[in-house]
Parts: C-alpha cells; sequence; structure tokens
C-alpha cells in the first residue's frame, strides 16, 4: 500500500511540474521581438504588415459575403486575426492565443449559420483566411521560441481543431482541419529547422569570435614572453658587472678596510644569486621548442649593429636609406635592443607585404626620447601570401609600452606604410656603461 502512495504521489509530482512547464511556456506575455533580417533588413517585418492587411480585408469580405455575418461582425474578426500575425513579431505566445480565440468566434458565429440552414457549404472550423493567418503566426513562434514550445503550439492547435471539428462540429461545412493541422506541422517543422539553423550560425560566429580573442591573447603572451627572455641577456650583463666590480674593487684599495671587504662581498653575493634567479625565470620563459636558431644565451642587439641590420636588408633585395640626426650616444641596453627590434620588424614587413617598395629608416635622438621612424613607398606589385602570423605590429607595440612610450602605424603617402615609435631615455651620466652585446 505505502509503494503504491509512492507511485501516486510521484506520478503527481510529475503532473504538477508538466503543468507548471505549460504554463510557463503558453500563459507567458513575455517580448520576444523578431531581430532583423541579416541580408533584408526590415523586409520581413514589412512582408508581415502587408500580408496582415491583406488578410483582414479578405477575412471580413468572405464573412459578410459567404458567412453571412454582419459587416462589423466580419471586419472585427478579420482585424483580430490580421493583428495576430502583427503581434507575433513581437509577442508570438500571445499572438498564437490571439489567433485562435478569432477563429473560435468566427467557428461559433458561422455554426449557428450552418446549423440554420443559412450558409451551405461554408470552411469550417477555419476558414481559409484564418489557416493563412494562423500559418504565418506559427510560423513566427518557431523562429522566436524554443522547440518544446513550437511543439505545444501545434499541439494546442491539434486539440482545439479536433475539439470544434471532431467533439462539436457542424452541419452542411467544407472541413478544413485535417489540413488545417497537416499544414501546421510543415510550418512548425520548417520553423524549427530555421531557428535551429540560425542558432547555429550565431553560435558558431561568438565561437570564431572567441576563438581569435583567444589567439589574440596567446599571441600576446607569447610577444611578451620573447620580450623578456630578450631583456634577460641585458639585465644579466648589468649584474654580471655588478659582481666583477664587486670583486675586484677591494684589490683597487690599499689596506682596504674589513667593512668594505664585507659590503663589497655581500653585493657580490647578491649579483650572483640574482643572476642564478635570472636563470631560473628564462628557463620558465623558454619554450620547450624554440625557435629554428634560438640559443640559449644569444647577444643581444644594439643599434651598433643597425647598419649590419639594413646591409642585410639590401641584400635581400629591399632598398633602404637610413638618417640619424641629434647627437648620437649610447643610450640603455633596453632602449637600444628595442630600438633595433622595431626597426628590424618594420622592414621584415616591407619585405613582406611591399614587394618593390623602397624603405628609410630615421633615427633622432632627443634629450629625452629616441625616435624611431620606418617609411615605405608603394609597392610595385601585389605581394605573395605569407605564411607569417601577422603579429609584427603587436610586438613592436609592446616594446614601446615596455618603456613608457608609444608606438604608431598606419597608411602613408597613398599606398605606403609608416611606424613611428618614441622610446622615453633617461639622462645619460659619465658613469653609464657603454652598451655591449653580451650574454649572461
Amino acid at each position: 500500500m505505502s509503494s503504491l502512495n509512492g507511485v501516486v504521489d510521484t506520478g503527481a509530482e510529475h503532473i504538477r511540474r508538466w503543468l507548471g512547464v505549460l504554463r510557463d511556456d503558453l500563459l507567458t506575455a513575455r517580448v520576444d521581438p523578431m531581430p532583423p533580417s541579416m541580408w533584408l533588413r526590415w523586409l520581413p517585418h514589412g512582408v508581415v504588415w502587408i500580408v496582415a492587411v491583406v488578410l483582414t480585408i479578405v477575412g471580413a469580405v468572405q464573412l459578410n459575403d459567404q458567412g453571412g455575418l454582419d459587416l462589423g461582425y466580419s471586419m472585427l474578426l478579420g482585424v483580430g486575426q490580421g493583428c495576430a500575425a502583427v503581434l507575433a513579431l513581437r509577442r508570438p505566445v500571445p499572438a498564437l492565443w490571439l489567433s485562435l480565440g478569432a477563429t473560435l468566434a468566427v467557428a461559433v458565429l458561422t455554426r449557428r449559420m450552418l446549423m440554420a440552414g443559412q450558409i451551405d457549404g461554408f470552411a469550417w472550423p477555419w476558414t481559409a483566411w484564418a489557416v493563412v493567418a494562423h500559418l504565418l503566426v506559427l510560423l513566427l513562434v518557431a523562429l522566436r521560441v524554443p522547440t518544446r514550445v513550437s511543439v505545444e503550439a501545434l499541439s494546442l492547435t491539434g486539440l482545439f481543431t479536433y475539439a470544434l471539428q471532431g467533439l462539436w462540429g457542424a452541419w452542411n461545412y467544407a472541413p478544413t482541419g485535417q489540413v488545417t493541422v497537416a499544414l501546421s506541422a510543415v510550418v512548425v517543422v520548417l520553423g524549427i529547422a530555421l531557428r535551429g539553423r540560425r542558432e547555429a550560425r550565431a553560435e558558431l560566429e561568438q565561437q570564431t569570435t572567441l576563438t581569435a580573442e583567444e589567439r589574440a591573447r596567446r599571441t600576446l603572451l607569447e610577444e611578451r614572453s620573447r620580450i623578456a627572455r630578450e631583456l634577460h641577456d641585458v639585465v644579466a650583463h648589468h649584474m654580471s658587472v655588478i659582481s666583477i666590480q664587486a670583486q675586484v674593487a677591494p684589490h683597487l684599495v690599499r689596506n682596504p678596510p674589513d667593512e668594505l671587504k664585507e659590503n663589497l662581498a655581500g653585493i657580490r653575493q647578491n649579483a650572483v644569486e640574482a643572476l642564478t634567479e635570472l636563470r631560473r625565470v628564462l628557463d620558465v620563459l623558454r619554450s620547450e621548442h624554440p625557435a629554428p636558431g634560438e640559443r640559449a644565451h644569444a647577444p643581444q642587439p644594439t643599434l651598433g649593429r643597425l647598419e649590419a641590420l639594413v646591409e642585410n636588408t639590401r641584400a635581400a633585395g629591399l632598398t633602404v636609406t637610413t638618417e640619424v640626426t641629434g647627437a648620437r650616444r649610447p643610450l640603455p641596453p633596453g632602449v637600444e635592443l628595442s630600438a633595433y627590434r622595431i626597426v628590424q620588424e618594420a622592414l621584415s614587413n616591407v619585405l613582406r607585404h611591399a614587394p618593390g617598395a623602397t624603405a628609410h629608416v630615421t633615427l633622432a635622438y632627443g634629450p629625452r626620447a629616441l625616435r624611431v621612424e620606418v617609411v615605405n613607398t608603394a609597392p610595385t606589385r601585389e605581394a605573395p601570401p605569407s605564411a607569417g602570423a601577422g603579429h609584427g605590429l603587436l610586438g613592436m607595440r609592446e616594446r614601446a609600452v615596455m618603456l613608457g612610450g608609444t608606438l604608431t602605424a598606419g597608411p602613408w603617402s597613398g599606398r605606403g606604410y609608416r611606424v613611428a615609435a618614441r622610446l622615453p631615455v633617461s639622462a645619460p651620466s659619465a658613469t653609464d656603461p657603454l652598451p655591449q652585446d653580451g650574454a649572461a
């Protein structure tokens, strides 16, 4: 007995949940507007309005002429069915109920005429114009609501038709229930398919956007890691100099005090420990499979090697001219490295994307900043497909931002291109070491 009660309670719970789902799906007035078409924009909405007006007029004429109803009732019922089609553009579920309600009113009024023998052979319970209007409403419903709600709307249409034609019935009429239900099923299936296609396309576009963002983020992290690997040698060089100077300093003073020896020994020990930690950081940053030609401790270039870079670029077939303005002087190694890499990447982009063009490199030494500019003329022929990832500008901009500078890149003089960077530098002092190509 207790098991039977449990089964009954479980069944009642399932029924309550099912009724709750139906109430949430079909007894709602929530707004779910039809978005504009991707290609036709608002044209489908205008077509729905035109069809609704035509159905209103045709329906009113049919009810007045063939259904024997007064013109006032005919116009009211025609407007109700037409308004259902328009309402479906914004509130699909209430539009479904309005369409069924208008059809019920038409069926009740015309049944009285059929039973009294005042009309004969009239399409019942669905008139021709009501069928078209309801199919339009079902299509708009299926395009906007979940599949479950579309199936519920189709089932409701079938039960409504069966109750009128099968259970209630009338005399001397042309039955339209079977055709209406069959066409409704076709329209709902079509609407579900179109909605699924639209959602799949939207999901694909969203996934494509996320993939592009993730690729850009990964590229940015890889570029920052590469810059950090290069800066490792710059920092390690200074730490090595500090360590050597701290070791040599006591021998430059006759009878150095013990306190000086201890301090210098501490400085050297801290420098050695910092070098060890730097190497550990480099091991973390370095990829498992380094790029071809990448070495563990490669000397980092400075602007002193700029002429060699220009000569190599000329050997590759690009005409390059250089110009240096201002008092040329040694700059902090990070600035020299970043300036060299910016020029290198800019010239590589000219070779890759502007075949036949000429390039001009300008270095402007100022008291507070170094200005780097690389401009190229228009290409003389189409560029071949490039296998690069197209993230050179990202790396150049990261280098400039890292130093607190700026970088701009864009079209220049017609079809040419210009890359301009401003890299802040501190005022040099007499004790600043000259930049060297060194390794940790």
